[in-house]
């Protein structure tokens, strides 16, 4: 079987950021310290903050469960903005280790909504990172997870308006969004290009790729955005996808029956469940 592995497959710059901080952390608080807190997820693969539990690291669903005196290492996608400051008021140390694309995103929002502007934002509702990124929004907000969603959105031509999106979000959909609200009469809008650039490199390599393979196969955590739009960019463009966390997920039988399978990963998978994949795959 011939395996077609992504350059790009694995942690990005935002990831790795802010592992590196919670290590440091770690490294200075001693191991298996019981003062190290994350709010929520540091990333979204359960194989990774399992390691980080193993270690004394505590993951906080709430900030009331974080007590005074504690260190909490803002998690990469951000946290809202008067949770932050919460915690600061409480007399928690906390230690920002948010992407700094997000960071950038959350900035240029709270730039372009200060004068009045409602943010028109395309992402997740439930996702972390847009609840961060909605906190910046002086003037409110309205929230879409596709075209159709923001075509069916009633917008007011006495006000102003901005458009940005979630940081992992689809290129392609994105400027269809885009162009649309741009088609309608008497609006105005700005359109902040807040998707990372690293997501679009990693979106079209998994494209090139699926269009040489039989079948693609996406690793990551199942709670990651964006591999679940990985995979959904994949199919879209006709290539089937399937997206598993580990190895141990592969329908072996169903997979020898391809010659070629494209292999990539989200932005939160470690390395290692890349190779093993990889290994396991080649061993058909």
């Amino acid at each position: 079987m011939n395996v077609v592995r992504a350059r790009s497959a694995g942690f990005c710059m935002g990831v790795s950021l802010a592992l590196r901080k919670l290590d440091e952390m770690i490294e200075k608080e001693g191991t298996f310290s019981d003062n190290i807190y994350i709010l929520g997820s540091i990333i979204h693969n359960p194989q990774v903050v399992e390691e980080y539990s193993a270690k004394g690291v505590i993951t906080a669903e709430s900030p009331d469960d974080i007590p005074p005196g504690s260190t909490v290492v803002i998690r990469a996608h951000g946290i809202p903005k008067r949770v932050q400051q919460s915690l600061i008021n409480r007399g928690i140390r906390v230690v920002d280790a948010t992407c700094p694309k997000v960071k950038d995103a959350c900035l240029l929002i709270e730039q372009h909504t200060a004068d009045d502007r409602i943010l028109l934002l395309y992402g997740e509702q439930t996702h972390p990172e847009v609840k961060c990124l909605l906190s910046y929004a002086a003037s409110g907000s309205f929230v879409f997870d596709n075209l159709d969603q923001c075509r069916a959105q009633p917008l007011d031509t006495s006000k102003k308006y901005c458009l940005a999106a979630q940081t992992t979000q689809d290129k392609g959909i994105f400027d269809a969004i885009s162009a649309d609200l741009a088609g309608r009469q008497d609006l105005d809008l700005t359109v902040l290009h807040t998707i990372c650039d690293a997501t679009k490199k990693r979106q079209g390599e998994a494209i090139r790729i699926a269009e040489q393979v039989d079948f693609m196969i996406v690793a990551g955590g199942f709670e990651s955005s964006n591999t679940r739009r990985l995979a959904q960019v994949i199919e879209s463009h006709g290539t089937k996808a399937l997206h598993v966390e580990t190895a141990t997920q592969l329908p072996l039988d169903e997979l020898r029956c391809y010659q070629s399978i494209g292999l990539t990963a989200g932005a939160s998978t470690p390395k290692q469940i890349v190779d093993d994949i990889q290994s396991l795959l080649e061993s058909l």
